[in-house]
């Protein structure tokens, strides 16, 4: 199944302090190698494209170390969209239904996340989220965001942390009258319809959301 691929490369970074003062996050390392090129790598070992990457804050520097890389940009230097109204700006470069979504601050030890997702997914889903258990879990500050009942679907409760991998149907961001707006909000909007699906992910993921995870990346990967 060859669905394109949006990856999120367009926060500040605010929470990496001096790390992100003169790059973008996407750019922070983890074990030599910049964040954006350890998601490009998980997506080019797999069926996936065209691949769309959004940008904002520092989008020139994104923009010149991809130049040889076959992705294509959302530009939203002009107003930062969050994830859901970034989504639906890209639209016309992503060109079909449905998509996969992935952010670009973490690091993964096992199988490759997007490959699950595609394993998992079925038609009649209007979203399929890879969600962990919290034990295979390092960097991540907060509570947990859902958990599945026994068809699969997602509801809202602490139990597990959803990844930054989905696959959606994008119809209904048109439901969604703000322009900037996160992925939460049309989340709540399938899950309320019955839509709302997760695959669990059986390996190890990392939270880079702060320099304190970036030695707990690197501990998980035994470099």
């Amino acid at each position: 199944m060859t669905l394109p691929l949006m990856l999120f490369a367009a926060g500040k970074g605010t929470r990496m302090g001096a790390l992100t003062q003169s790059r973008p996050k996407p750019m922070v390392e983890v074990a030599g190698k910049p964040l954006i090129d350890r998601a490009l790598d998980l997506a080019t070992a797999t069926d996936v494209g065209p691949i769309v990457v959004n940008l904002h804050y520092l989008g020139d520097q994104l923009r010149a170390h991809l130049a040889d890389c076959n992705v294509v940009f959302s530009d939203e230097t002009d107003l930062l969209l969050e994830t859901g109204g970034g989504l639906r700006h890209a639209l016309p470069l992503l060109g079909s239904n449905p998509v996969f979504t992935m952010n670009t601050d973490a690091v993964w030890r096992g199988p490759n996340p997007i490959t699950i997702l595609q394993d998992h997914w079925r038609p009649e889903m209007e979203a399929l989220l890879l969600v962990i258990r919290k034990e295979n879990v390092a960097g991540h500050l907060g509570a947990g965001d859902f958990d599945l009942d026994a068809q699969g679907r997602l509801h809202r409760a602490p139990e597990m942390v959803y990844t930054g991998v989905q696959i959606i149907n994008t119809d209904v961001l048109a439901d969604i009258p703000e322009p900037t707006f996160s992925m939460n909000a049309a989340w709540d909007m399938i899950a309320a319809r019955g839509g709302l699906y997760g695959a669990i992910y059986d390996g190890q993921w990392c939270d880079v959301g702060q320099p304190e995870s970036i030695p707990l990346a690197e501990a998980m990967l035994h470099v």
